[in-house]
């Protein structure tokens, strides 16, 4: 780690791949400490909505951009999203109910992330990223034990979902396992664009400089919270412009490869099984994905658009059309 400076930008990596990949861990308390978890605030209002709306030949999408995990005061939700979940026939996840709610999960990554070659993961880090793990460590009593046989990348996503609990963010209230919930109880079918295998590979097969700048952010943004508070506001006031620009193009610029493997490439996967529930007979559908995966060049709502689909963005309280 370089100087443990916590700039704004340094924080943005850990918080992007949160919402990118945290996805995992938010079925299992298990991943959060106790001592993590914080008190909730007063109620806000209903946030603005991610939502757009694509027409198809035959079939409708609607396209939500989730925070993977929130506060209770989140809700209830916008009138706007509320109206798609009631005229969605079917939803659409990140993953599919069964692999996201599935108890074993949590077990299945934990077998994943244990390392087989011998090494712990002290020797796999520099001093400095050690150090200031080992500080985290201290000031909220975790285990380095428990932590050595472990692969970065699992250190900084349960350090990531730690934080984001600690501020008063509970995994059972993010959106998509709301909305799965929801689904479950009016007997709406919903199924996924990944399995959990494949997000798991996904994670595990990161190259060491990847997994070492996912834990070294996740240290940083441990270190200085206001950035999470941030991008939880700019999702609640549905600001397009803060998030595509302060996440999405930051996280570009700087770390590529990952950008590459964790947005880019999931999104090129995606719109080929999206369009198909744009066919003649598809009905409606509501797909519910990290909102990140949806904004900018790179997001599934212009490659929508430049495919040649009419794509608006739903947002009774939007006061002006930036973003729409």
């Amino acid at each position: 780690m370089t100087g443990r400076r916590t700039t704004s930008k340094r924080q943005r990596v850990a918080a992007w791949c949160g919402g990118a990949l945290l996805g995992l861990a938010l079925w299992s308390g298990a991943l959060v400490p106790v001592w993590a978890r914080g008190a909730g605030d007063a109620p806000a209002g209903p946030p603005v909505p991610l939502l757009w709306k694509v027409h198809g030949k035959g079939g409708t999408l609607y396209l939500l951009g989730s925070f993977h995990v929130l506060k209770p005061s989140d809700y209830p939700l916008s009138p706007d999203v509320m109206q798609a979940f009631a005229r969605a026939d079917r939803l659409l996840f990140e993953l599919p109910p069964d692999d996201a709610q599935s108890p074993e999960l949590a077990g299945r990554m934990l077998q994943a992330a244990r390392r087989t070659d011998g090494r712990t993961l002290q020797d796999t880090l520099d001093a400095k990223t050690w150090q200031a793990l080992s500080a985290y460590a201290r000031k909220y009593g975790m285990s380095l034990a428990s932590l050595q046989p472990l692969e970065p990348w699992f250190v900084a996503l349960t350090i990531s979902l730690a934080e984001m609990t600690r501020q008063g963010m509970d995994p059972n209230a993010g959106l998509d396992h709301y909305l799965m919930e929801q689904a479950q109880a009016r007997g709406k079918p919903a199924d996924g664009l990944e399995r959990a295998a494949e997000q798991i590979a996904l994670l595990d097969g990161m190259s060491p400089t990847e997994q070492h700048q996912l834990l070294e952010e996740s240290l940083d943004e441990a270190d200085a919270s206001d950035q999470l508070r941030h991008l939880h506001a700019a999702w609640r006031n549905g600001d397009v412009h803060t998030l595509s620009t302060q996440m999405a193009d930051d996280m570009h610029r700087q770390y590529p490869a990952l950008y590459q493997d964790i947005n880019v490439e999931r999104n090129a996967r995606w719109v080929p099984r999206l369009e198909q529930r744009l066919g003649k007979g598809s009905g409606t559908t509501l797909v519910v994905v990290g909102a990140l995966h949806l904004l900018g060049n790179d997001g599934v709502v212009e490659r929508l658009r430049v495919r040649g689909y009419h794509v608006e963005r739903i947002c009774s309280a939007c006061t002006t059309q930036v973003g729409r």
